[in-house]
C-alpha cells in the first residue's frame, strides 16, 4: 500500500479515535454522584479488560495474538509500562472532571499532543527532514494548542460557579494527566516500529493498566474491605462505567492504527479532536455550560482542534519516512530483533472452542451488569446523546470497514 494511502487511513482512524474516546470519559460525570474517584477508574478499566477479551479476540484470536508476543517479548514490559501510565493518568481525569467539568477538563489533558510530538521527534526521527510547510504547521499549530489550553484554564478559573481551589486543583490533574498520556506514547511506537500488532499491544497493556488502577484503589480507599462494600454500593452503576471501557477500547485501538500509521506527532493531535466531541458531551448532552458564557470554552477548544488538525494534516515527506527507518533500525539493534520477522506474524491461526467461551463469558458480564443498571441522578438530553451516538457508530463502521479492505487489521 502506497504511503499516501497509509497516510489517509491514519488520518481517518486519529479521526474515529476522537469520537469513542470522548464517548469513554462520558461515564466519569458520576463522580458528580458521589463516587469516588478511584473507583470510577477502576470500573472503567475493569471495563477495558473485558472489552479486550472481546473485539480482539473477535477480529484475530488468541493464537495469533500470543504468537505475535511471543515473536516480540522485549515489548511486554513496555506494554505493561504504558497501561500503569494510562491507570494513574485516568484516575486524574477523574479528579478533573469532578472540579471543572468534562467540556473545559477534555482541552486541557489534551495539551498531551506536544508532549507526544516532543517525543516523536526526539526518540523516533518524526519531523526531522520535513520540508519548510510540514514545520510551518507543526509549529503553529502547537502554538495553537498551548494557546487554547491558557484561554481554557483562564476561562475556568474565572468561572463564578467554582472555587479557585477546586478549579486549580481541577486544572493541575488535567495538565498532569496530559503529561502522562503524552509519554505513554513511547511504548506505543516501540512496539509498532518493531511490527507488533495494535490488537497484541494492547493485550498486555490492559493487565498493566488494571494492575495499577487495583493498587491505587486499595491503597486509597482503605484496603480490600472497604473497596468490596463500595463496588457493592455502586453496583447500579458499575454498567455505565464498564460501557465507558468498551468505548475506550474501540477508540484506544484507532488510535494505536493511528500512530502506526503516521506516527505520534500526527495520531496524537488528530485523535485529540476527541475535545470536541468532549465538548458536545459535556455542553449539549450534560448541560455544563448551562448560564454560561459558552464563548471561551468553545474558542478555546476550537483553536486547540485548528492546532491538531495543522500538525496532523503535514504529510510525511520521503526524508522524514527516512529518518522514521532510521530510528526503527535502532530500536531493533538494541533489543536484538531479527527486522525479517517484523509483521510477519500469521493472522491465520486456528481458532480453538474455548476461544468462544472466553467471548460469550466477556459478553455475559456486560449483559449481567446491564440487567443490574439502573438511571443515574444526572440530568441529560437524550436527543443530543442519540445524535452523537449515531456519528461515533458511523465513524466506527467506516474505520473499521477501511482497516479491514486495506490492511485486514494488520
Amino acid at each position: 500500500m502506497s504511503d499516501r494511502h497509509l497516510h489517509s487511513l491514519g488520518v481517518f482512524c486519529g479521526f474515529a479515535a476522537g469520537a469513542w474516546l470522548g464517548a469513554a470519559e462520558a461515564p466519569a460525570k458520576l463522580v458528580i454522584t458521589g463516587f469516588s474517584p478511584f473507583l470510577i477508574s477502576l470500573g472503567m478499566v475493569a471495563g477495558v479488560f473485558v472489552a479486550r477479551w472481546t473485539i480482539p479476540m473477535a477480529l484475530k484470536g488468541t493464537g495469533f495474538v500470543l504468537l505475535d508476543i511471543r515473536q516480540k517479548p522485549h515489548l511486554i514490559v513496555w506494554a505493561i509500562l504504558a497501561g500503569a501510565l494510562w491507570a494513574v493518568a485516568n484516575t486524574l481525569t477523574v479528579f478533573a472532571i469532578r472540579d471543572v467539568g468534562l467540556s473545559v477538563a477534555f482541552p486541557l489533558w489534551n495539551t498531551n499532543s506536544l508532549i507526544g510530538l516532543l517525543w516523536g521527534w526526539w526518540l523516533f526521527g518524526e519531523l526531522r527532514g520535513a520540508g519548510r510547510n510540514q514545520s510551518v504547521r507543526v509549529v503553529a499549530g502547537a502554538a495553537a494548542i498551548v494557546v487554547g489550553a491558557c484561554l481554557l484554564a483562564f476561562a475556568t478559573a474565572s468561572a463564578p460557579a467554582l472555587g479557585q481551589r477546586a478549579a486549580a486543583s481541577g486544572i493541575a490533574a488535567a495538565l498532569g494527566a496530559g503529561v502522562l498520556w503524552g509519554t505513554m506514547y513511547i511504548p506505543y511506537r516501540k512496539a509498532y516500529i518493531s511490527g507488533m500488532n495494535p490488537l497484541s499491544f494492547i493485550t498486555v497493556f490492559t493487565f498493566g493498566e488494571l494492575g495499577t488502577v487495583l493498587l491505587l484503589a486499595l491503597a486509597f480507599e482503605g484496603g480490600g474491605h472497604r473497596l468490596a462494600s463500595e463496588i457493592a454500593r455502586a453496583r447500579p452503576g458499575l454498567f455505565w462505567l464498564f460501557l465507558g471501557g468498551f468505548c475506550w477500547v474501540i477508540g484506544d485501538l484507532f488510535q494505536n492504527y493511528a500512530v502506526k500509521y503516521i506516527g505520534i506527532g500526527r495520531g496524537i493531535p488528530l485523535s485529540n479532536t476527541n475535545q470536541l466531541w468532549g465538548l458536545a458531551w459535556g455542553a449539549l448532552v450534560f448541560g455544563e455550560t448551562s448560564g454560561k458564557s459558552i464563548l471561551p470554552v468553545a474558542a478555546g477548544s476550537l483553536i486547540m482542534a485548528g492546532g491538531a488538525w495543522a500538525i496532523s494534516s503535514a504529510a510525511a515527506p520521503e526524508r522524514e519516512i527516512d529518518a522514521w527507518s532510521k530510528a526503527a533500525e535502532r530500536e531493533r539493534a538494541r533489543y536484538g530483533f531479527d527486522p525479517r520477522r517484523a509483521g510477519l506474524t500469521s493472522d491465520r491461526t486456528r481458532r480453538r472452542w474455548w476461544e468462544f467461551a472466553v467471548l460469550a463469558a466477556a459478553m455475559g458480564v456486560f449483559a449481567w451488569l446491564a440487567s443490574n443498571a439502573k438511571r443515574q441522578p444526572i440530568a441529560i438530553d437524550e436527543a443530543w446523546a442519540g445524535m452523537i451516538v449515531v456519528a461515533s457508530v458511523g465513524l466506527l463502521l467506516v474505520g473499521a470497514g477501511m482497516l479491514w479492505k486495506r490492511t485486514r487489521f494488520g
